[in-house]
């Protein structure tokens, strides 16, 4: 075999580098498992800014873990804000495409955009005749 530093290199010696190899990408495959936990917890979770919690969780593991750590509290934050700008059924809806788009699902999208299209466009017809939703149409009781 090789010298290396005056030592013939054996056998045991390409297993203990493959082994060390081997432990360097077990480290990268639990740091980037950990890293992405609050992403996919905020997904699994519904949360309207998921994208931005799965960013933080990946960011925040490089410097400190401080950051991970607000990202892991925020995906559990409770996600029932409503925002004013919509109706509490476009703004789940919003979230759905967005939750679809965030797990590479694309017909689960276009169906809900097309749904949303619709109901934006009865929606529309309804204020042109002076008509607001009713509380049963909303889905309140």
């Amino acid at each position: 075999m090789q010298a290396l530093l005056g030592f013939d290199i054996d056998l045991w010696d390409y297993l203990t580098f493959l082994t060390l190899a081997l432990c360097v990408v077990a480290l990268g495959i639990i740091w980037l498992f950990l890293a992405g936990l609050p992403g996919r917890i905020a997904i699994a979770r519904k949360h309207p800014e998921a994208e931005a919690v799965k960013y933080l969780g990946y960011a925040g593991l490089l410097p400190t873990v401080y950051p991970w750590m607000q990202a892991l509290i925020w995906a559990f934050k409770p996600t029932d804000i409503v925002d004013i700008r919509r109706f509490p059924r476009e703004e789940a809806i919003e979230t759905d495409k967005e939750i679809a788009r965030l797990r590479g699902l694309p017909s689960t999208m276009h169906a809900a955009v097309a749904e949303s299209s619709a109901e934006a466009v009865a929606d529309k017809q309804a204020m042109r005749s002076e008509k607001t939703p009713s509380a049963v149409e909303e889905g309140k009781p």
